[in-house]
């Protein structure tokens, strides 16, 4: 099963594009939560929260318990500034030395770029974000 780290922004349709692939930094999530950490950014990690739609996603795939649905909190919201913060400080990280994640190193520093992305739109649009996860 191949997991992919996404964003979902609030609400039911933010009226732009928010897909980002995700894949090569869920793989390389250990080494780019070191490399926030390092740089003194809250890691990605921090930003996931389960809403009710991710988990029933996750549980389709095989990968949930239906008893957590119940006891779920509601899903915690983020600033698209606050989650900037960490994602351009690891672009600027990674633009001159992406090796220093290994062999997915250009890989990673791609998605952060589509992650920057649709921050910078969710800014605009003064809506807020988390990450969320998926297994497929």
């Amino acid at each position: 099963m191949a997991a992919s780290m996404y964003i979902v922004v609030e609400g039911e349709d933010p009226g732009f594009d928010i897909f980002v692939n995700g894949r090569a930094l869920a793989r390389n999530e250990d080494a780019v939560e070191k490399l926030a950490l390092r740089l003194g950014v809250k890691p990605l990690i921090e930003f996931f929260s389960a809403d009710e739609n991710s988990m029933s996603l996750l549980i389709e795939e095989g990968a949930g318990n239906r008893e957590l649905m119940q006891k779920l909190p509601p899903p915690q919201w983020y600033s698209a500034r606050d989650g900037l913060v960490t994602v351009e400080a690891l672009i600027a990280a990674l633009e001159n030395e992406p090796q220093q994640l290994g062999s997915e190193g250009e890989q990673v520093l791609s998605e952060l770029l589509e992650y920057r992305r649709v921050l910078r739109k969710t800014e605009q649009h003064e809506l807020r974000w988390h990450l969320a996860v998926s297994w497929r």
